[in-house]
């Protein structure tokens, strides 16, 4: 079910980046199409890339956080890896452009998953765990 619902997904994540892209925020989609692509490198950078981010900021994220205790700092963290991972997108993907770089970059990646997990939720198609993620943490997804 959860690949099915990957598929369900797609066209509506596109739909939010080209939203994303009609706010004052300096990220720009050339069409549809573009947006449909660029959701497919965002879902599979952030599946391929999420856990050699995640260890190759664990050490600072463990002596900046006390190990966790301080929350926003994982939240920062967090909030850091989708920026690099949003940015990575649009320089994969010609007709997605970030107009202000980083900036847009960090105000179209926090508005992007924002509006992404509440219409998602929504909608009831929010999968909380894929299946590659579930592979490379050894759960069963039954």
């Amino acid at each position: 079910m959860g690949s099915l619902l990957w598929l369900v997904q797609w066209p509506v994540r596109a739909a939010v980046l080209l939203l994303v892209a009609a706010l004052p925020l300096g990220v720009e989609v050339e069409g549809f199409g573009v947006a449909l692509l660029s959701a497919v490198v965002i879902g599979l950078l952030g599946t391929l890339l999420i856990w050699p981010l995640k260890l190759l900021l664990g050490p600072f994220w463990a002596v900046t956080s006390l190990g966790g205790l301080i929350s926003p700092v994982t939240l920062l963290f967090n909030w850091l890896i989708t920026v690099v991972l949003f940015a990575l997108a649009a320089w994969l993907i010609e007709g997605f452009r970030l107009r202000r770089g980083l900036f847009s970059a960090a105000l179209g990646a926090v508005v992007y998953a924002l509006i992404s997990t509440v219409v998602l939720r929504f909608l009831g198609l929010e999968v909380p765990l894929t299946r590659v993620a579930s592979l490379l943490g050894g759960w069963s997804i039954g």
